[in-house]
Protein backbone atom coordinates (compact mmCIF):
# COMPACT_ATOMS: atom_id res chain seq x y z
CA UNK A 1 0.00 0.00 0.00
CA UNK A 2 1.38 3.80 -0.84
CA UNK A 3 1.74 5.74 2.02
CA UNK A 4 -1.09 7.62 4.01
CA UNK A 5 0.34 10.70 2.96
CA UNK A 6 -0.62 9.86 -0.72
CA UNK A 7 -3.48 8.41 -0.41
CA UNK A 8 -4.69 11.30 1.15
CA UNK A 9 -3.90 13.36 -1.20
CA UNK A 10 -5.50 11.01 -3.38
CA UNK A 11 -8.87 11.51 -1.18
CA UNK A 12 -8.19 14.81 -1.72
CA UNK A 13 -7.48 15.58 -5.43
CA UNK A 14 -10.20 13.11 -6.64
CA UNK A 15 -13.64 13.49 -4.63
CA UNK A 16 -15.25 15.78 -7.53
CA UNK A 17 -16.58 14.14 -11.29
CA UNK A 18 -17.93 10.58 -10.89
CA UNK A 19 -14.96 9.31 -13.17
CA UNK A 20 -12.19 10.91 -10.20
CA UNK A 21 -14.73 9.13 -7.64
CA UNK A 22 -14.76 5.79 -9.61
CA UNK A 23 -10.80 6.19 -9.98
CA UNK A 24 -10.26 7.05 -5.66
CA UNK A 25 -12.75 4.27 -5.67
CA UNK A 26 -10.40 1.72 -6.95
CA UNK A 27 -6.93 3.79 -5.58
CA UNK A 28 -9.38 3.15 -2.01
CA UNK A 29 -10.00 -1.11 -2.57
CA UNK A 30 -6.78 -1.66 -3.00
CA UNK A 31 -5.68 -0.14 0.06
CA UNK A 32 -8.87 -1.37 2.07
CA UNK A 33 -8.69 -4.06 4.66
CA UNK A 34 -5.46 -5.55 6.87
CA UNK A 35 -3.40 -2.50 5.19
CA UNK A 36 -5.60 -0.20 5.89
CA UNK A 37 -6.49 -0.79 9.38
CA UNK A 38 -3.11 -1.70 10.32
CA UNK A 39 -2.66 1.95 10.34
CA UNK A 40 -5.93 2.55 11.74
CA UNK A 41 -4.10 4.72 15.01
CA UNK A 42 -2.34 7.05 12.41
CA UNK A 43 -5.27 8.01 10.47
CA UNK A 44 -7.11 9.86 13.10
CA UNK A 45 -4.92 13.07 12.11
CA UNK A 46 -5.32 12.57 8.28
CA UNK A 47 -9.20 12.60 8.98
CA UNK A 48 -8.32 16.41 10.02
CA UNK A 49 -7.13 17.59 6.62
CA UNK A 50 -10.02 15.95 5.18
CA UNK A 51 -14.16 17.21 4.55
CA UNK A 52 -16.60 14.96 5.87
CA UNK A 53 -19.09 16.55 3.25
CA UNK A 54 -16.51 16.85 0.68
CA UNK A 55 -14.65 13.82 0.72
CA UNK A 56 -17.32 11.85 1.73
CA UNK A 57 -16.00 8.41 -0.43
CA UNK A 58 -12.37 8.40 1.29
CA UNK A 59 -13.58 9.39 4.52
CA UNK A 60 -15.73 6.39 5.23
CA UNK A 61 -12.99 4.44 4.27
CA UNK A 62 -10.21 5.74 6.65
CA UNK A 63 -13.52 6.01 9.30
CA UNK A 64 -14.14 2.53 8.80
CA UNK A 65 -10.76 1.28 9.52
CA UNK A 66 -10.40 3.49 12.50
CA UNK A 67 -13.88 1.81 14.00
CA UNK A 68 -12.93 -1.69 13.34
CA UNK A 69 -9.39 -1.49 14.91
CA UNK A 70 -10.32 0.47 17.93
CA UNK A 71 -11.66 -1.93 21.01
CA UNK A 72 -12.53 1.30 22.98
CA UNK A 73 -12.94 4.90 21.68
CA UNK A 74 -10.04 6.31 24.07
CA UNK A 75 -8.11 4.32 21.64
CA UNK A 76 -8.51 7.57 19.13
CA UNK A 77 -8.79 10.43 21.26
CA UNK A 78 -11.99 8.90 23.16
CA UNK A 79 -14.85 11.70 23.00
CA UNK A 80 -12.77 13.34 20.12
CA UNK A 81 -13.34 10.80 18.04
CA UNK A 82 -16.88 10.07 19.06
CA UNK A 83 -17.50 13.74 17.95
CA UNK A 84 -15.77 13.03 14.61
CA UNK A 85 -18.16 9.85 13.68
CA UNK A 86 -20.91 12.32 14.53
CA UNK A 87 -19.53 14.88 12.55
CA UNK A 88 -19.57 12.35 9.68
CA UNK A 89 -22.42 10.90 9.72
CA UNK A 90 -24.57 14.66 9.87
CA UNK A 91 -22.71 15.83 7.40
CA UNK A 92 -21.67 12.94 4.74
CA UNK A 93 -22.59 13.20 1.01
CA UNK A 94 -25.05 10.54 0.73
CA UNK A 95 -24.44 10.78 -3.06
CA UNK A 96 -20.78 9.74 -2.49
CA UNK A 97 -20.87 6.89 0.38
CA UNK A 98 -23.52 5.21 -2.39
CA UNK A 99 -20.54 4.85 -4.94
CA UNK A 100 -18.76 1.99 -2.84
CA UNK A 101 -20.98 -1.02 -3.36
CA UNK A 102 -17.72 -3.04 -1.53
CA UNK A 103 -19.05 -1.06 1.33
CA UNK A 104 -22.40 -2.24 1.24
CA UNK A 105 -23.74 -5.35 3.10
CA UNK A 106 -25.87 -7.70 1.13
CA UNK A 107 -29.69 -7.54 1.45
CA UNK A 108 -30.69 -10.88 3.92
CA UNK A 109 -34.05 -12.59 2.69
CA UNK A 110 -35.62 -14.64 5.49
CA UNK A 111 -37.18 -18.25 4.03
CA UNK A 112 -38.35 -20.36 7.39
CA UNK A 113 -37.73 -23.69 4.59
CA UNK A 114 -34.07 -23.15 4.91
CA UNK A 115 -33.76 -23.89 8.50
CA UNK A 116 -36.53 -24.19 10.22
CA UNK A 117 -34.86 -24.58 13.65
CA UNK A 118 -32.84 -21.36 13.62
CA UNK A 119 -35.02 -19.14 11.73
CA UNK A 120 -32.19 -18.95 8.96
CA UNK A 121 -30.97 -16.08 6.71
CA UNK A 122 -29.36 -16.21 3.52
CA UNK A 123 -27.57 -13.83 1.64
CA UNK A 124 -28.84 -12.75 -1.74
CA UNK A 125 -25.78 -10.90 -3.86
CA UNK A 126 -27.62 -9.49 -7.09
CA UNK A 127 -26.75 -5.79 -7.31
CA UNK A 128 -27.41 -3.02 -6.59
CA UNK A 129 -29.86 0.26 -7.82
CA UNK A 130 -28.53 2.70 -5.27
CA UNK A 131 -24.72 1.33 -6.21
CA UNK A 132 -25.55 1.39 -10.14
CA UNK A 133 -25.65 -2.29 -10.20
CA UNK A 134 -28.33 -4.46 -11.64
CA UNK A 135 -31.76 -6.58 -10.73
CA UNK A 136 -32.08 -6.02 -7.25
CA UNK A 137 -35.27 -4.85 -5.86
CA UNK A 138 -34.41 -4.31 -2.76
CA UNK A 139 -31.95 -1.05 -2.05
CA UNK A 140 -28.53 -2.18 0.05
CA UNK A 141 -27.16 -1.12 3.24
CA UNK A 142 -23.56 0.48 3.00
CA UNK A 143 -21.77 -1.87 5.56
CA UNK A 144 -18.99 0.82 6.55
CA UNK A 145 -21.66 3.47 7.42
CA UNK A 146 -23.78 0.62 9.44
CA UNK A 147 -20.44 -0.70 11.47
CA UNK A 148 -19.41 3.48 12.39
CA UNK A 149 -23.45 4.01 13.34
CA UNK A 150 -23.10 0.74 15.59
CA UNK A 151 -19.72 2.00 17.22
CA UNK A 152 -21.32 5.44 17.97
CA UNK A 153 -24.25 3.75 19.68
CA UNK A 154 -22.24 0.95 21.62
CA UNK A 155 -20.21 4.64 22.52
CA UNK A 156 -22.68 6.53 23.59
CA UNK A 157 -24.28 3.98 25.93
CA UNK A 158 -20.92 3.25 27.69
CA UNK A 159 -20.56 6.75 28.46
CA UNK A 160 -24.66 7.25 29.54
CA UNK A 161 -24.98 9.34 26.95
CA UNK A 162 -27.64 8.56 24.31
CA UNK A 163 -28.60 11.24 23.89
CA UNK A 164 -25.82 12.78 22.06
CA UNK A 165 -25.92 9.64 19.48
CA UNK A 166 -29.78 10.84 18.12
CA UNK A 167 -29.00 13.25 15.56
CA UNK A 168 -25.87 11.46 14.04
CA UNK A 169 -27.68 8.46 14.02
CA UNK A 170 -31.19 10.12 12.63
CA UNK A 171 -29.43 11.67 9.78
CA UNK A 172 -27.89 8.20 9.15
CA UNK A 173 -31.16 6.91 8.07
CA UNK A 174 -32.01 9.48 6.41
CA UNK A 175 -28.57 8.81 4.21
CA UNK A 176 -28.78 5.32 3.91
CA UNK A 177 -32.65 4.50 3.01
CA UNK A 178 -33.43 5.07 -0.47
CA UNK A 179 -36.64 6.00 0.42
CA UNK A 180 -38.80 6.98 3.84
CA UNK A 181 -40.79 3.47 2.75
CA UNK A 182 -37.30 1.25 3.43
CA UNK A 183 -36.40 0.04 7.17
CA UNK A 184 -32.59 0.06 7.79
CA UNK A 185 -30.83 -1.67 10.32
CA UNK A 186 -29.76 1.82 12.44
CA UNK A 187 -33.38 2.83 12.53
CA UNK A 188 -33.88 0.08 16.06
CA UNK A 189 -30.37 1.63 17.21
CA UNK A 190 -31.91 5.01 16.72
CA UNK A 191 -34.76 4.50 18.44
CA UNK A 192 -33.29 2.58 21.15
CA UNK A 193 -31.10 5.58 21.63
CA UNK A 194 -34.36 7.83 22.09
CA UNK A 195 -35.57 5.45 24.55
CA UNK A 196 -32.58 5.66 26.75
CA UNK A 197 -32.58 9.31 26.23
CA UNK A 198 -36.06 9.57 27.17
CA UNK A 199 -36.81 11.63 23.92
CA UNK A 200 -39.48 10.04 22.72
CA UNK A 201 -40.80 12.77 20.39
CA UNK A 202 -37.75 12.32 18.42
CA UNK A 203 -38.60 8.77 17.69
CA UNK A 204 -41.51 9.75 15.85
CA UNK A 205 -39.51 11.40 13.25
CA UNK A 206 -39.22 7.61 11.66
CA UNK A 207 -42.05 6.24 13.49
CA UNK A 208 -44.32 8.13 11.31
CA UNK A 209 -42.94 7.14 7.93
CA UNK A 210 -44.93 3.78 6.34
CA UNK A 211 -42.33 0.96 5.47
CA UNK A 212 -42.73 -1.38 3.17
CA UNK A 213 -39.46 -2.50 2.25
CA UNK A 214 -37.37 -4.39 5.17
CA UNK A 215 -33.91 -6.04 4.98
CA UNK A 216 -33.62 -8.50 8.52
CA UNK A 217 -36.40 -9.99 10.17
CA UNK A 218 -34.94 -9.03 13.38
CA UNK A 219 -34.84 -5.41 11.85
CA UNK A 220 -38.81 -5.41 12.05
CA UNK A 221 -39.03 -6.90 15.10
CA UNK A 222 -36.93 -4.23 17.12
CA UNK A 223 -38.41 -1.14 14.71
CA UNK A 224 -41.77 -2.32 16.16
CA UNK A 225 -40.57 -3.31 19.65
CA UNK A 226 -39.06 -0.14 20.10
CA UNK A 227 -41.64 1.77 18.49
CA UNK A 228 -44.12 0.27 20.44
CA UNK A 229 -42.44 1.57 23.75
CA UNK A 230 -41.48 4.78 22.45
CA UNK A 231 -45.06 5.13 22.04
CA UNK A 232 -46.10 3.79 25.45
CA UNK A 233 -43.99 6.40 26.65
CA UNK A 234 -46.30 9.33 24.81
CA UNK A 235 -48.85 7.86 26.27
CA UNK A 236 -50.14 7.42 22.66
CA UNK A 237 -51.44 3.50 23.39
CA UNK A 238 -53.46 2.95 20.07
CA UNK A 239 -50.23 3.21 17.97
CA UNK A 240 -48.03 2.03 20.32
CA UNK A 241 -50.59 -1.65 20.23
CA UNK A 242 -50.61 -1.20 16.14
CA UNK A 243 -46.82 -1.65 16.45
CA UNK A 244 -46.68 -4.01 18.82
CA UNK A 245 -49.10 -6.13 17.39
CA UNK A 246 -46.78 -6.25 14.04
CA UNK A 247 -43.87 -7.54 16.33
CA UNK A 248 -46.02 -10.31 17.83
CA UNK A 249 -47.83 -11.40 14.30
CA UNK A 250 -45.09 -11.10 12.21
CA UNK A 251 -43.82 -14.48 10.03
CA UNK A 252 -41.92 -16.59 12.29
CA UNK A 253 -40.89 -20.43 12.55
CA UNK A 254 -40.06 -20.64 16.16
CA UNK A 255 -40.01 -18.23 18.59
CA UNK A 256 -37.89 -15.34 19.29
CA UNK A 257 -37.20 -13.12 22.72
CA UNK A 258 -38.39 -9.91 21.30
CA UNK A 259 -42.14 -11.15 20.10
CA UNK A 260 -42.00 -12.85 23.71
CA UNK A 261 -41.38 -9.28 25.28
CA UNK A 262 -43.60 -7.48 22.59
CA UNK A 263 -46.63 -10.30 23.41
CA UNK A 264 -46.23 -8.90 27.00
CA UNK A 265 -46.62 -5.33 26.25
CA UNK A 266 -49.36 -6.22 23.77
CA UNK A 267 -51.28 -7.79 26.58
CA UNK A 268 -51.08 -4.47 28.80
CA UNK A 269 -51.94 -2.21 26.32
CA UNK A 270 -54.25 -3.83 24.91
CA UNK A 271 -56.56 -3.86 28.60
CA UNK A 272 -55.67 -0.10 28.58
CA UNK A 273 -56.92 0.85 24.75
CA UNK A 274 -59.83 -1.85 24.78
CA UNK A 275 -60.19 -3.51 28.17
CA UNK A 276 -59.63 -7.00 26.95
CA UNK A 277 -57.11 -9.34 25.06
CA UNK A 278 -58.01 -10.06 21.07
CA UNK A 279 -57.46 -13.15 19.91
CA UNK A 280 -54.40 -13.87 17.77
CA UNK A 281 -55.29 -12.95 13.75
CA UNK A 282 -55.04 -16.15 11.59
CA UNK A 283 -51.84 -15.05 9.95
CA UNK A 284 -50.16 -15.94 12.96
CA UNK A 285 -48.08 -18.55 13.28
CA UNK A 286 -49.13 -21.32 15.38
CA UNK A 287 -46.52 -22.58 17.39
CA UNK A 288 -45.81 -18.86 18.01
CA UNK A 289 -48.96 -18.48 19.61
CA UNK A 290 -48.86 -21.40 21.94
CA UNK A 291 -45.14 -20.44 22.84
CA UNK A 292 -45.78 -16.70 23.61
CA UNK A 293 -48.99 -18.02 25.95
CA UNK A 294 -46.95 -20.67 27.90
CA UNK A 295 -44.02 -17.47 28.46
CA UNK A 296 -46.79 -14.82 29.36
CA UNK A 297 -48.97 -16.77 31.65
CA UNK A 298 -49.08 -14.29 34.24
CA UNK A 299 -50.06 -11.60 31.86
CA UNK A 300 -53.14 -13.94 31.00
CA UNK A 301 -54.02 -14.00 34.69
CA UNK A 302 -53.74 -10.75 35.19
CA UNK A 303 -56.16 -10.06 31.87
CA UNK A 304 -58.78 -12.46 33.63
CA UNK A 305 -58.51 -10.49 36.91
CA UNK A 306 -59.01 -7.35 34.95
CA UNK A 307 -61.77 -8.41 33.17
CA UNK A 308 -63.77 -9.50 36.05
CA UNK A 309 -64.25 -5.20 36.61
CA UNK A 310 -63.39 -5.78 40.57
CA UNK A 311 -60.20 -3.18 41.49
CA UNK A 312 -59.52 -4.61 44.67
CA UNK A 313 -59.22 -7.96 43.36
CA UNK A 314 -56.88 -6.74 40.74
CA UNK A 315 -54.88 -4.72 43.07
CA UNK A 316 -54.45 -7.88 44.96
CA UNK A 317 -53.31 -9.86 41.73
CA UNK A 318 -50.59 -6.88 40.95
CA UNK A 319 -49.44 -6.38 44.34
CA UNK A 320 -48.15 -10.15 44.86
CA UNK A 321 -46.71 -10.83 41.45
CA UNK A 322 -45.21 -7.11 41.15
CA UNK A 323 -41.77 -8.71 41.70
CA UNK A 324 -42.49 -11.10 38.24
CA UNK A 325 -43.50 -7.89 36.14
CA UNK A 326 -40.69 -5.98 37.61
CA UNK A 327 -38.49 -8.63 36.65
CA UNK A 328 -40.09 -7.65 32.69
CA UNK A 329 -39.78 -3.82 33.70
CA UNK A 330 -43.61 -3.49 32.82
CA UNK A 331 -44.69 -2.79 36.74
CA UNK A 332 -45.25 0.86 35.34
CA UNK A 333 -46.94 -0.43 32.89
CA UNK A 334 -49.19 -2.77 35.10
CA UNK A 335 -49.71 -0.05 37.32
CA UNK A 336 -51.04 2.52 34.15
CA UNK A 337 -53.46 -0.97 33.93
CA UNK A 338 -54.31 -0.85 37.43
CA UNK A 339 -55.12 2.46 37.02
CA UNK A 340 -57.39 2.47 33.60
CA UNK A 341 -59.87 0.01 35.43
CA UNK A 342 -61.53 3.02 36.90
CA UNK A 343 -61.82 4.46 33.33
CA UNK A 344 -63.50 1.21 32.04
CA UNK A 345 -65.87 0.91 34.79
CA UNK A 346 -66.94 4.70 34.64
CA UNK A 347 -67.48 3.75 30.58
CA UNK A 348 -69.29 0.78 31.66
CA UNK A 349 -72.19 3.29 33.59
CA UNK A 350 -72.23 5.22 30.29
CA UNK A 351 -73.94 2.30 28.80
CA UNK A 352 -76.13 1.84 31.80
CA UNK A 353 -77.45 5.40 33.07
CA UNK A 354 -78.51 8.59 31.81
CA UNK A 355 -77.62 10.84 34.83
CA UNK A 356 -75.71 9.35 38.22
CA UNK A 357 -73.80 11.45 41.10
CA UNK A 358 -70.55 11.33 42.13
CA UNK A 359 -70.90 9.79 44.79
CA UNK A 360 -72.48 7.11 43.14
CA UNK A 361 -69.61 6.89 40.75
CA UNK A 362 -67.21 6.65 43.37
CA UNK A 363 -69.12 4.20 45.05
CA UNK A 364 -69.39 1.82 41.77
CA UNK A 365 -65.64 2.25 40.47
CA UNK A 366 -64.67 1.53 44.08
CA UNK A 367 -63.14 5.20 44.26
CA UNK A 368 -62.58 6.47 47.46
CA UNK A 369 -64.31 9.79 47.36
CA UNK A 370 -67.01 11.76 45.42
CA UNK A 371 -63.74 14.19 44.50
CA UNK A 372 -61.86 11.15 43.04
CA UNK A 373 -64.72 10.51 41.14
CA UNK A 374 -65.39 14.22 39.56
CA UNK A 375 -61.22 14.34 38.90
CA UNK A 376 -61.16 10.89 36.58
CA UNK A 377 -64.96 12.25 34.99
CA UNK A 378 -63.36 15.49 34.31
CA UNK A 379 -59.53 13.53 32.68
CA UNK A 380 -61.54 11.66 30.59
CA UNK A 381 -63.81 14.31 29.27
CA UNK A 382 -60.99 16.14 28.24
CA UNK A 383 -59.15 13.16 26.48
CA UNK A 384 -62.67 12.42 24.87
CA UNK A 385 -63.39 9.35 26.41
CA UNK A 386 -67.04 10.23 27.46
CA UNK A 387 -69.58 12.38 26.38
CA UNK A 388 -70.22 14.24 29.65
CA UNK A 389 -71.15 17.16 32.29
CA UNK A 390 -71.31 17.82 35.49
CA UNK A 391 -73.28 20.25 37.72
CA UNK A 392 -71.43 21.19 40.30
CA UNK A 393 -74.83 22.23 42.37
CA UNK A 394 -75.88 19.01 42.99
CA UNK A 395 -73.03 16.86 41.96
CA UNK A 396 -74.77 14.85 39.50
CA UNK A 397 -72.98 14.28 36.12
CA UNK A 398 -75.11 13.72 33.17
CA UNK A 399 -73.98 11.54 30.35
CA UNK A 400 -74.38 12.42 26.54
CA UNK A 401 -74.02 10.81 22.97
CA UNK A 402 -70.69 11.86 20.96
CA UNK A 403 -71.85 15.23 19.42
CA UNK A 404 -69.47 15.04 16.65
CA UNK A 405 -71.80 15.15 13.40
CA UNK A 406 -68.86 14.71 10.64
CA UNK A 407 -69.61 18.34 9.38
CA UNK A 408 -67.09 20.10 10.23
CA UNK A 409 -64.02 21.16 8.20
CA UNK A 410 -61.22 19.54 9.99
CA UNK A 411 -63.33 16.57 10.11
CA UNK A 412 -64.46 16.70 6.47
CA UNK A 413 -60.37 17.03 5.38
CA UNK A 414 -59.41 14.46 8.02
CA UNK A 415 -61.88 12.14 6.16
CA UNK A 416 -60.61 12.97 2.84
CA UNK A 417 -56.84 12.38 3.73
CA UNK A 418 -57.61 9.39 5.45
CA UNK A 419 -59.23 7.97 1.91
CA UNK A 420 -56.19 9.19 0.25
CA UNK A 421 -54.42 7.38 2.31
CA UNK A 422 -55.97 4.22 2.01
CA UNK A 423 -55.71 4.56 -1.59
CA UNK A 424 -52.18 5.30 -2.45
CA UNK A 425 -51.90 2.23 0.29
CA UNK A 426 -54.34 -0.06 -2.12
CA UNK A 427 -52.34 0.53 -4.72
CA UNK A 428 -49.05 -0.43 -3.49
CA UNK A 429 -50.64 -3.39 -2.05
CA UNK A 430 -51.84 -4.03 -5.32
CA UNK A 431 -48.36 -3.54 -6.94
CA UNK A 432 -46.66 -5.83 -3.88
CA UNK A 433 -49.57 -8.74 -4.74
CA UNK A 434 -48.33 -8.11 -8.51
CA UNK A 435 -44.69 -8.50 -8.34
CA UNK A 436 -45.11 -11.80 -5.56
CA UNK A 437 -47.38 -13.56 -7.82
CA UNK A 438 -44.74 -13.07 -10.91
CA UNK A 439 -42.09 -13.71 -8.67
CA UNK A 440 -40.18 -16.95 -9.83
CA UNK A 441 -39.77 -18.74 -6.59
CA UNK A 442 -43.09 -17.97 -5.37
CA UNK A 443 -44.80 -19.49 -8.75
CA UNK A 444 -42.17 -22.53 -8.09
CA UNK A 445 -42.78 -22.97 -4.38
CA UNK A 446 -47.19 -22.85 -5.41
CA UNK A 447 -46.56 -25.45 -8.73
CA UNK A 448 -44.91 -27.80 -6.08
CA UNK A 449 -48.12 -27.65 -3.78
CA UNK A 450 -50.65 -27.39 -5.84
CA UNK A 451 -51.49 -31.25 -5.56
CA UNK A 452 -51.55 -30.75 -1.84
CA UNK A 453 -54.42 -28.10 -1.92
CA UNK A 454 -57.51 -27.21 -3.54
CA UNK A 455 -57.22 -25.06 -6.61
CA UNK A 456 -59.02 -22.12 -4.60
CA UNK A 457 -56.33 -22.07 -2.15
CA UNK A 458 -54.23 -20.40 -5.25
CA UNK A 459 -54.26 -16.64 -5.88
CA UNK A 460 -54.22 -16.85 -9.99
CA UNK A 461 -51.21 -15.00 -11.57
CA UNK A 462 -52.95 -12.09 -13.23
CA UNK A 463 -53.50 -12.51 -16.51
CA UNK A 464 -51.59 -9.47 -18.10
CA UNK A 465 -48.62 -11.41 -17.13
CA UNK A 466 -49.13 -14.28 -19.59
Amino acid sequence: MESLEALVAHIQGLSGSPEELAHLHSLLKQADGEPLRAHAAALVPFLAHLSPETHSLGYIYLLDACAASASNLSDFGGGDFLVTIAGFLTACSADQIRLAPDKCACCFFFDPQIDSNRNALYPVTIGCRRCNLTNFDLAVRCRAVLHVCKVLKDQVMQLNMPIRGIAPLRAAVRKIQSSPEQLTPVHADYLLLCLLAKQYKAGLSVLEDDIFEVDQPKDLFLYCYYGGMIYIGLKKFPKALELLHNAVTAPMSTLNAIAVEAYKKYILVSLIVNGQVPSFPKYTSISAQRSMKNHAQIYFELSTSYSNGRYTDLETFVESNSAAFQSDNNLGLVKQVLSSMYKRNIQRLTQTYLTLSLEDIARSVQLETPEDAEMHVLRMIEDGEIHATINQKDGMVSFHEDPEQYKSVEMVEHIDSSIQRLTALSKKLASIDENMSCDPSYLLKTGRDRGRFDYDDFDSVPHKYF
